[in-house]
This record gives C-alpha cells, sequence and structure tokens, in this order.
C-alpha cells in the first residue's frame, strides 16, 4: 500500500509541473536567468558593503563600489545629485515607461559585531554596523537593474530603467532631498524591499516623521560664585524634554516621540551657555506629525521664555508615511509566490538558533516561507519611518520584505548587523534580486499592469501634487568628513 502511495504522489508532482511552470512567464524566465549568473555579484557586493559599513551621508566606498558594478554593466551614471555626494542615478535605455529601483546602502553607528551568533567586535575595529540589511539592500538592487537592463537590450524592450543610489535612509534624508529636487517626477512606477525576518509583500505604511533639533542659548557664570550673571541652556534644554513627556498624556497612542542630549554643557561649575536636543516625532500620518511638531516648537518658546535664553529650531529632514499601491503589491506577491520559500542547510540553522538563545529568544530558526497577503488593507500603521514614503506620493511605488535574519531578533541592533555578514543574509539578497528583477521586467511589458497602477495612485492621492515637508531652499546636512 506504501508503494501505491508513493506512486500517485510521484505522478502527481509531475501532472502538477506544467500548471507550476505557467506562474512565470517566459519573459521572467529569461531575467532569472540573468539573476542566477549574477549570483557572485549579489554575493561580492554584499560582503564588501558589510565591511565598509558606512553611515549616512559617509558612504563614499560604498557609492564608489555600486558605480563601478552599473558603469561596467553599460548604465550612464549621475553622480552627487540633490547636492549629496554619495548620491547618484545610473539609466539605461529612453522613453517611456520609466521605471525606478530604490537602492540604499548606509550602515548605522555603534552596532557593529562580527558575523557570528554572540556579541564580539569585529576585528577591523569598525563599530558601524548593518544593523538594518542596507549591505544587501543595495546589493540586490543593483543586481536586478543589471539582470533587466540586459534583458531589456536583447528582447529589445523599449523604457527607461533607473536605479537610484539613495544614502542615508537611516536618518531618513536622502531620498526626500532627491524628491525635493525633482529626482523623481517623470517615474511610472517604483521598486523597494528591505531585509527582514519574514518574506511577505509590503502591504503597511509605517510613521510619518520630522527629525529635527532644538538648541537654547543662555550666559554663561560662575555655578557657585555668581550663578546669579548666569542663564542657563540647560535649565531650559529640561524645561523642554519635561513638557514634552508631560504632552505624552495628551497625544493619541499611535504617536512616538523621542530624543537624545547631544550636547548637555561642559561642566558642572559653569552654567551651560549652549544645549542641543535631537527629537524624532512621529505619527501614523502627515497632519498628526505637524500638529505634535507645532506643539514642541511652543513647549520650546515657553522654556526659552521662562529661562531667559533664546532658543533655535533646525528641521533636518521629514517624511510621509508610505502609499502603498494595491497593483503592484499584488504583483510582488504572485512573484514572491512563484519563486517560493528560501531553503536553509543545518549549519545556518543551528546558527540562526544559537543567535536567538543567546538574545534571549524563542529559538524558532529562520522563516524562510513565503506569507501570504491576507488582506488588501495596511496591516500595519505606525512604527518605522522610511524616506521611500516620499517616492510613494510621487509615483506608484510597491515593495517586500526578505528574511535575511533569524526569526525574532531585534532591529537596528548587533544582532541584526552579524545575520547581515552571513549566508543567511546573502540568501535573502539573492532572493530579493528575483524578485525585484521579475516585477520590474513585468512593469516595462504590462501596460495593462501600470495603468491601474497609476489609477490607485491617484484614488489614494486624490490628484493633490507631492508637498515636500522640508524648506524649498534647505541644503542636505553634510557631515563636516571628507572623501577619504
Amino acid at each position: 500500500m506504501k508503494v501505491y502511495i508513493q506512486v500517485f504522489f510521484i505522478i502527481l508532482f509531475f501532472a502538477l509541473q506544467p500548471a507550476f511552470a505557467q506562474k512565470i512567464s517566459s519573459l521572467k524566465k529569461e531575467v532569472l536567468k540573468e539573476v542566477d549568473g549574477l549570483k557572485p555579484e549579489v554575493d561580492e557586493i554584499s560582503e564588501k558593503l558589510w565591511d565598509f559599513s558606512e553611515t549616512a551621508l559617509l558612504e563614499y566606498k560604498s557609492c564608489e563600489l555600486l558605480i563601478g558594478k552599473l558603469e561596467s554593466a553599460g548604465f550612464s551614471i549621475e553622480k552627487n545629485v540633490a547636492g549629496m555626494p554619495t548620491a547618484f542615478i545610473a539609466s539605461y535605455g529612453s522613453g517611456e515607461p520609466v521605471i525606478g529601483i530604490l537602492a540604499e546602502f548606509d550602515a548605522l553607528p555603534s552596532v557593529g559585531n562580527s558575523a557570528i551568533p554572540e556579541k564580539k567586535e569585529r576585528a577591523d575595529g569598525i563599530t558601524n554596523g548593518h544593523g538594518c540589511g542596507h549591505n544587501l539592500f543595495g546589493a540586490a538592487c543593483v543586481s536586478s537593474a543589471i539582470a533587466i537592463r540586459k534583458v531589456m537590450e536583447t528582447k529589445k524592450i523599449k523604457g527607461t530603467l533607473r536605479l537610484y543610489g539613495c544614502p542615508a535612509e537611516e536618518t531618513v534624508i536622502g531620498k526626500v532631498y532627491m524628491a525635493k529636487a525633482g529626482l523623481f517626477d517623470d517615474l511610472d512606477g517604483a521598486l523597494h524591499w528591505h531585509p527582514g525576518t519574514e518574506n511577505s509583500a509590503w502591504n503597511a505604511t509605517g510613521s510619518a516623521m520630522n527629525n529635527f533639533e532644538i538648541e537654547f542659548f543662555g550666559k554663561s557664570s560662575h555655578s557657585a560664585r555668581d550663578p546669579w550673571n548666569g542663564r542657563s541652556a540647560l535649565d531650559a534644554l529640561e524645561m523642554l524634554n519635561f513638557g514634552v513627556n508631560q504632552m505624552r498624556e495628551h497625544v493619541e497612542p499611535t504617536a512616538r516621540i523621542h530624543y537624545v542630549i547631544t550636547n548637555g554643557g561642559v561642566a558642572p561649575n559653569v552654567v551651560p551657555n549652549y544645549t542641543k536636543v535631537w527629537y524624532f516625532a512621529r505619527d501614523i500620518d502627515r497632519p498628526r506629525v505637524e500638529s505634535h511638531y507645532s506643539r514642541i516648537l511652543k513647549i520650546a518658546e515657553g522654556a526659552a521664555m521662562a529661562t531667559e535664553t533664546e532658543f533655535k529650531v533646525k528641521l533636518i529632514t521629514g517624511v510621509h508615511e508610505v502609499l502603498p499601491n494595491l497593483p503592484l503589491l499584488k504583483e510582488v506577491q504572485k512573484n514572491m509566490d512563484a519563486i517560493g520559500a528560501i531553503s536553509y542547510t543545518d549549519e545556518e540553522l543551528k546558527w540562526a538558533k544559537e543567535l536567538q538563545k543567546n538574545s534571549g529568544k524563542e529559538e524558532k530558526g529562520i522563516k524562510g516561507e513565503v506569507r501570504p497577503l491576507e488582506s488588501e488593507v495596511p496591516a500595519e500603521k505606525g512604527g518605522g519611518s522610511t524616506d521611500v514614503a516620499e517616492v510613494s506620493y510621487i509615483t506608484p511605488t510597491s515593495g517586500f520584505r526578505a528574511t535575511t535574519a533569524p526569526y525574532g531578533i531585534p532591529w537596528h541592533s548587533w544582532q541584526a548587523a552579524s545575520s547581515h555578514g552571513t549566508t543567511i543574509g546573502r540568501k535573502g539578497a539573492f532572493y530579493a534580486t528575483k524578485i525585484l528583477a521579475m516585477t520590474g521586467i513585468e512593469m516595462f511589458t504590462n501596460p495593462e499592469l501600470m495603468e491601474a497602477a497609476k489609477k490607485d495612485f491617484l484614488e489614494r492621492t486624490g490628484g493633490k501634487p507631492y508637498k515636500c515637508p522640508i524648506p524649498e531652499n534647505q541644503q542636505p546636512p553634510i557631515p563636516e568628513q571628507k572623501n577619504p
């Protein structure tokens, strides 16, 4: 009986093969063939960007690496776009449609770790780390663009392909200034992805956010001999922070307001004449963020009046919440379902469980299967923020998450940075390359899809033009450190 059952399932398997094959069109098979040939490139780029681990607007080596790969593949390059030395656009083709792929490659400060399942400093002394996996993000986006470009050339597919080198996503700066410069205005659609702990089409909005600094200016004096001659900028800063913390009772639960004091004075025996605090204010949509921002500025003004100091506000950047696009989202989901789950070796699964154990998490291993699109309504509102949101308000935009780290580990952490330097992370990047390439080639060759995406976009925006959250004349906050 057991033999008959085995024979039945073998026959059933081969009978279903044509049905499975039909899920992937001949053109998508062509682009997947190109992706397969780029596997060494995906691994190489992922590893080198992980080694560099350069933080926001200082990604000089990373930028140079990606530009070199794209130039060698036949793309024309525009460097230093939107006033940022590590921002670039790589282009191929001409005419319409114009499709963009958004690449990121910046790391986070102070989360660096060796690529092992326990906390240990890197041997090279670099303390930054890819705790959000942007080394994999950049590798997959660039490699998918190269694969699409090859198929466009061999199949004589019309249109313009653009790979946007987007720096400083971790501080939600790069795409905001690129959007302000109008660099996405002529796109017919855009794609992105993000490393994560599961494979899923990204039907989520995240949070809108303002990123800003508040400085206070007082008068110095001796803290013991003549404090009455001083006016404490630290008193003003503490009043501000106390006022904002009191404000938390009177905002909706979706709000997230957090800060760090970047300058609190220089010595206890000197009344501080200067202090600075750095704030992020988030909520589920742009109007709520603007309301919180306005209230915080009133508190700052009150703190300055109460302490007889002066204050200054610098809005570094601001973003909307992400605007999903359902037709593109369904196309992404279709391609993820067609490719299926990521498989792992026993050694990789053992590594994952060891990391989970050392992180105090349940040893669940890695979630390599594809999560179904459970609802057409965004499943997640609030949480983190991304400058991808600005692109989504300019053109139909869609993305997904791919598994690059063990399930349940904390993000923006040494655990994530460690994972993104392993074969587990690189498998996720290669998987993402496939999904980006398949979806991208479909966007170039399926006008019905793009028409549906445009209709969905216009319905969600109400046809209103994009308005950048930052002032028109404001320049990117380039760090003082120069290109090494």
